[in-house]
């Protein structure tokens, strides 16, 4: 409860102080000439309503007119709040998010990579509630929100219950530490997003590890932020003081812990070039298939090699690679490998984490590049792809452009016209009739190189006679 010199009513700087600080209710009362009290004015947070209000303001014309039960209107309130929150753990809704974005672009390109966001959260097990999204021309660098919009974000937190913000970006380590500040509830990026779905589907030791190895990395340098009463104390002969801080203590297992690991992904490097000397020694072709998260390159596999690798329609289903041999109608044996999907803004430190893995898309002899054609954003997903084979050096491989999903593509000609423009191939990867095209193409490529190894060996036997 406080005075207003002016006779103002509730202000926008009222309305901050109600949300950030989570008070019951608010109070302005106006200070009329001669000291005397004038019109009151309250204010109080709503619970989710269909007319989407968030806060229900009051007046009266004199404190004395006022006949309100604050005790009943607060404890009200209170259950509303309760009873929300009791009815989303009652529902087995475990993580409840809010996406927030806060862009520069269209309004089409951060609907889009909201799409995408919220696919994301969808595929970690969190339940998605609202999106909140703010246009600004520049970016605030340290609260990324502006201050209203940051209210906002409060209110809705507490009226859906929700226990979770997503930010469509990534968040340095000061900007966390300002949102958290003044949102008290936990906040995560897009990267930490992404590597906890990873940590989720690893399952063999190799994916643990490399998962493991870019959380660590992720994590050093947001434990790199000191506060005087963390900072070490020093004192007594030679400036010596009373040991590490737990700060401290945090910064170097975490860096302990980056360095084993990494030993074992250069052991796990050696031991996959091993198997690839021996496969090259058999002299048997390899066959990648990269493509967006979700394209269906797995279902393409199973389909190829009538396999029974794990399969399902969200982002990153596989995580682990899984190789089998594939023959194809004229006798000739190739092992073709699913890999990793890829998406826009792959964080660096997975990619680099993932080494070990992408590796084996260096020693491929054809990349088969899946494209989801019933996405509208196929040609955006086709090329973060390739922009991703171009920074990992290996966009020098021969590729095959393959457009998945053809069934559910209801223009045949427009069709048809995208894979004369893009050079591809469409297939069902559902449907092995759909295949025999890809599979034909396939085989053709690898007999050519055949031939032309047999050409190049009898031209070198020549010139040594």
């Amino acid at each position: 409860m406080h005075t207003h010199l002016k006779q103002e009513v509730i202000t926008e700087d009222d309305l901050t102080d109600l949300s950030l600080l989570h008070l019951d209710l608010i109070a302005a009362i106006a200070v009329e000439k001669g000291g005397f009290p004038g019109k009151v004015f309250m204010a109080h947070l709503l619970p989710e309503n269909v007319s989407h209000e968030q806060w229900s303001l009051m007046e009266y014309s004199h404190p004395s007119h006022i006949s309100l039960d604050f005790l009943q209107l607060i404890n009200s309130l209170e259950e509303e709040f309760d009873r929300k929150q009791q009815s989303l753990k009652f529902a087995g809704a475990g993580e409840r998010a809010i996406l927030v974005s806060v862009s520069s672009k269209s309004v089409p390109e951060t609907e889009e990579s909201l799409n995408e966001l919220e696919d994301l959260a969808r595929s970690g097990n969190l339940k998605v509630l609202d999106r909140i999204v703010q246009y600004r021309s520049q970016v605030d660098s340290r609260h990324l929100l502006g201050s209203g919009k940051i209210r906002e974000v409060v209110i809705r937190s507490l009226q859906l219950g929700a226990s979770l913000l997503i930010f469509d970006c990534n968040l340095n380590p000061s900007q966390i530490k300002s949102l958290t500040d003044r949102i008290e509830i936990k906040v995560i990026d897009r990267t930490q997003l992404i590597l906890d779905i990873f940590a989720q589907r690893a399952k063999s030791k190799e994916g643990k590890v490399q998962v493991e190895l870019a959380q660590m990395k992720y994590l050093l340098p947001r434990l790199a932020t000191k506060n005087t009463a963390m900072s070490r104390l020093t004192g007594g002969i030679g400036g010596r003081g009373p040991g590490e801080t737990k700060l401290e203590i945090n910064r170097r297992r975490v860096r302990d812990r980056i360095s084993r690991l990494e030993k074992e992904i250069r052991l796990l490097q050696r031991r996959r070039g091993v198997k690839r000397k021996k496969r090259r020694k058999e002299g048997i072709p390899i066959i990648s298939i990269v493509g967006y998260t979700n394209a269906g390159k797995s279902t393409l596999l199973n389909t190829l090699t009538r396999s029974e690798v794990n399969v399902g329609n969200r982002l990153f289903a596989t995580l682990d690679p899984a190789s089998r041999r594939l023959r194809f109608p004229r006798d000739t044996e190739a092992i073709i490998t699913d890999t990793v999907g890829f998406i826009r803004d792959l964080p660096q430190d997975l990619i680099n984490a993932f080494r070990a893995t992408l590796e084996e898309l260096s020693e491929a002899d054809l990349l088969l590049h899946l494209i989801d054609i019933s996405n509208i954003n196929f040609e955006k997903q086709m090329e973060a792809c390739e922009k991703i084979l171009s920074d990992l050096e290996i966009d020098r491989i021969p590729r095959i452009r393959v457009f998945n999903k053809e069934d559910v593509f209801s223009d045949k000609v427009a069709l048809k016209k995208l894979c004369q423009r893009y050079d591809a191939i469409s297939v069902s990867a559902i449907k092995p009739d759909t295949l025999i095209g890809l599979t034909e193409r396939v085989e053709t490529f690898f007999l050519k190189q055949k031939v032309s190894k047999t050409a190049l060996m009898q031209d070198k036997s020549l010139v040594q006679r």
